[in-house]
């Protein structure tokens, strides 16, 4: 805090840093500059936000002259973002998940962009973003608000509490992720402080990948999705399955796959709905995650 800062410039302070996209940063920075102590002791305040907003309107005018605005992220049917503080691993945890190369460093507040990778899981394509840490000024709020899910990476659980004050406006499933980069970490007394918290995150180690293909898993599940493959009679099941939402039915498989369903003679299944392997079904008959349907047609 500046000495003697008047409360317009605390004001305007805490618009800046509550502003999300380049235009909205120049026009809260302005304000402060405007609101900045005019003493002596405050020029070197004035000359770091006039430096700070140079190098934003630089910035604008080479968005404009490339004829590009802020790039907008593509939503895709199944989208997590890893949220969490500077070298929480995040962008470790990308690369490990996903085909995408973060950049990575021992310094902090690396990522200045959010990141996106697609990690295949079970023949299922899911947008994973890594998005910059939530002290930032690159924070994307909006993206975090939005997404399916919000994986929660910490090192402590104290980080918990303080990560989910910044996520009071998001509606995704939460999944509290413990990362142990400390080596000398007591797991079992990790474990037995988070029973008596009650809190259930799941603990992975990005070093030794240890846990990675439990949050896999985890990270699917969230979604509420279930994944059903379908077969031709006396051929093998699809390499890829059909991604459903939970209580979907046969008939919601028949309809993806025909125009009508007259053309549907017998319905066989496998897998955790069925009573025995090939059991015959209706059309009424309510699916489980990874079951296989098969369809023998008139």
């Amino acid at each position: 805090m500046p000495i003697n800062a008047h409360p317009e410039y605390m004001a305007a302070q805490k618009e800046y840093l509550m502003a999300q996209t380049l235009e909205e940063k120049i026009e809260k920075l302005k304000k402060m500059i405007s609101a900045a102590p005019k003493h002596k002791g405050g020029e070197n305040l004035r000359a770091q936000l006039r430096a700070r907003l140079k190098k934003f309107l630089e910035q604008q005018e080479k968005t404009k002259k490339s004829g590009k605005g802020k790039q907008g992220i593509k939503k895709e049917d199944m989208q997590a973002v890893i949220v969490g503080l500077t070298n929480s691993g995040k962008s470790t945890l990308l690369s490990l998940l996903t085909n995408a190369v973060p950049e990575k460093s021992p310094y902090p507040f690396t990522t200045k962009s959010s990141v996106i990778g697609i990690m295949k899981y079970s023949g299922v394509n899911i947008q994973i973003i890594e998005v910059p840490s939530v002290k930032s000024e690159f924070y994307d709020r909006g993206l975090v608000n939005s997404a399916d899910s919000i994986i929660i990476l910490v090192n402590t659980l104290e980080q918990i509490s303080e990560i989910e004050k910044e996520l009071q406006s998001s509606v995704g499933k939460r999944i509290i992720v413990f990362n142990v980069i400390d080596k000398n970490t007591d797991l079992r007394k990790l474990e037995a402080t988070m029973k008596t918290r009650r809190i259930e995150p799941l603990i992975i180690n990005t070093e030794t990948e240890e846990g990675l293909e439990q949050l896999k898993e985890n990270i699917f599940k969230s979604f509420g999705k279930i994944r059903i493959f379908t077969k031709e009679p006396g051929k093998e099941k699809s390499e890829k399955p059909f991604i459903f939402n939970s209580n979907t039915s046969v008939k919601n498989v028949a309809e993806k796959i025909f125009k009508t369903m007259t053309k549907i003679k017998e319905t066989r299944i496998w897998g955790p709905s069925s009573k025995f392997p090939g059991q015959i079904v209706g059309l009424n008959h309510e699916l489980k995650d990874l079951d296989v349907v098969e369809f023998k047609t008139h």
